[in-house]
């Protein structure tokens, strides 16, 4: 007989990029598989598309039902990962307007959620300057950045079959998900 881990969480991983080839989708994808002792949904947002947001479309169409959906499995779940991409140092345009649907159903939709923060690009800087205004705005829908990593130069430092092949930055992940998943 199979035992049930009665002090698992709920934890629910996602990508803020739409792209159907996002970096950032495997580095979530990757840090899900390291989880062994709670329960991981990895949410795929390609599966979630939105149209921009306006107030005029508020009023006219309300809030769709995926949507509250994917309002629904984040106050659900007790813990968060998110893994942002970066446009012209800001989070794309995309993440941003999932933030302001979400923020529109439920102002407090991260109320008391703890959340590992990572983001990655090609670059050297991995995506830093989305993932600070990502963690600047965070607190104001109730959530608690409690845990962050940043990946530079994806090409070179990720294997979709090995992971993260750099050692220091393999460390540095290895790191913050230890610090998370002590914190929730």
């Amino acid at each position: 007989m199979e035992s049930i881990n009665r002090n698992a969480l709920k934890l629910l991983a996602f990508a803020g990029s739409n792209s159907s080839t996002s970096i950032n989708y495997k580095l979530v994808k990757y840090t899900a598989t390291l989880i062994s002792e709670h329960e991981v949904e990895l949410l795929d947002m390609t599966d979630y598309s939105f149209p921009v947001f306006s107030e005029d479309l508020e009023k006219q169409e309300g809030y769709g039902p995926l949507l509250v959906k994917l309002k629904d499995k984040i106050v659900q779940s007790d813990a968060l990962i998110i893994s942002v991409n970066e446009h012209n140092s800001n989070p794309s345009a995309y993440f941003k307007n999932v933030l302001d649907w979400l923020s529109r159903v439920d102002r407090n939709f991260l109320a008391d959620k703890k959340i590992l923060l990572m983001s990655t690009s090609g670059g050297r800087r991995g995506a830093m300057g989305s993932l600070e205004v990502v963690k600047a705005v965070i607190p104001r829908f109730g959530g608690e950045t409690v845990a962050t990593f940043s990946l530079p130069s994806f090409n070179h430092t990720f294997d979709e079959q090995k992971g993260i092949t750099d050692a220091e930055h393999s460390e540095a992940h290895k790191k913050a998900l230890k610090s998370f998943l002590s914190k929730i």
